[in-house]
């Protein structure tokens, strides 16, 4: 599943980095801890958070992230928008908290795995 067909799915707002749209998503990372994030989210993630600063766009880039998701209506950055758009890390926003995020996320992707296994 890309993380445009997740955000379609989720209703989710692209706030920046449109060529990344097709990036492949396999699981989801939640946390705002950016050295935790680091060292433990995986590649394909698609990150939930509420950091919109350059410095999660850095931190997304390290993890190779699929994408990053603002929850709970938080603002990204004008200099974040601009590097996020720069190395194609798409990032979304969203009104719902980062339960109801990682929630819906999970259902899209479990949903996705039961479809495929129905095949």
């Amino acid at each position: 599943m890309t993380i445009n067909d997740l955000a379609q799915a989720c209703g989710w707002k692209l706030l920046a980095g449109e060529d990344g749209q097709e990036n492949e998503v396999d699981g989801c990372y939640i946390g705002d801890l950016l050295s935790w994030v680091m060292g433990r989210a995986q590649s394909g993630n698609v990150w939930l958070t509420v950091m919109g600063n350059l410095n999660a766009i850095a931190v997304a880039a390290l993890a190779d992230v699929s994408g990053i998701v603002l929850c709970e209506d938080s603002a990204l950055d004008p200099d974040a928008k601009k590097r996020a758009g720069m190395q194609g890390i798409p990032v979304y926003g969203c009104s719902p908290n980062l339960y109801q995020t990682a929630v819906s996320v999970y259902e899209q992707i479990s949903g996705l795995a039961e479809q495929l296994a129905d095949i």
